[in-house]
């Protein structure tokens, strides 16, 4: 029986096998690695990716297609909403350093996964991500680009990332109304040492008015908190780089 999408969970299935070996291919699966796969749906990644690992680990939050990825032995489903996922216990579970994490993710959702996962970056050796091309271009902009914002901050303090692929609507069933890509993620070996709910603080402030410049947001912020530290507060906050975003959380 046709599984039928379900706009609730933000199903959009992937169809396009030459799109599907692109993935694998920037993914380099190898024998034993142990790889997590967020929203497996109707296996069309899950199936080459397991075919290459021996074994893989599903999280699926809707029951009907749990069910059926459970029929595959060389499978273990945990039926979950992924926000509710702890990683670094599952790192545990599976007798892994790192894991590798790899999904279509939900485009609804797909924010607050990546905020989740930075949560439990110190057990992830990589992500490769399907995502909206719209949100892929924010977490690799550079600064003084309209694309540069608090996501980009909040991903490039930690993480390597890259746009590896651009996949169009129609490499799906049902075609989304968006482009989309795909985004690889490397953790940085030696990352600041920081805050992060100091870093989110102060970089979601800076944005919070991003046609100003920063001396009416994060100028004010500093003010109240007693920080007075040359900081120069004439630019607007897309003009800023991580660095310095970094460097004014960690003093």
């Amino acid at each position: 029986m046709k599984h039928i999408p379900r706009k609730r969970f933000g199903q959009h299935f992937l169809s396009d096998h030459g799109i599907i070996d692109a993935i694998v291919q920037a993914i380099a699966p190898q024998p034993g690695d142990p790889m997590v796969e967020i929203g497996p749906g109707l296996a069309a990644l899950t199936q080459p990716l397991v075919e290459r690992l021996g074994h893989l680990n599903v999280i699926e939050l809707d029951r009907d297609l749990a069910a059926k990825l459970r029929s595959h032995v060389q499978l273990k489903v945990i039926e979950s909403d992924v926000l509710k996922v702890d990683f670094t216990r599952l790192a545990q579970d599976l007798g892994a350093i790192k894991l590798r994490v790899v999904g279509n993710l939900p485009y609804n959702i797909s924010t607050p996964i990546l905020f989740h996962l930075l949560e439990h970056v110190a057990v992830v050796q990589d992500q490769h991500f399907m995502l909206q091309k719209e949100v892929i271009d924010r977490m690799v902009a550079q600064p003084a680009t309209s694309d540069y914002g608090r996501l980009s901050v909040m991903l490039q303090w930690r993480y390597a990332m890259e746009n590896v692929l651009f996949v169009p609507p129609e490499s799906f069933d049902p075609p989304p109304r968006v482009d989309s890509a795909v985004v690889r993620m490397v953790p940085l070996a030696a990352p600041p040492q920081l805050d992060v709910t100091r870093l989110q603080e102060l970089v979601q402030v800076a944005f919070s008015q991003r046609r100003k410049i920063l001396r009416h947001t994060l100028g004010r912020w500093m003010e109240a908190q007693g920080i007075d530290l040359p900081f120069d507060l004439q630019r607007r906050a897309e003009e800023v780089p991580v660095h310095e975003y970094v460097a004014l959380a960690q003093i």
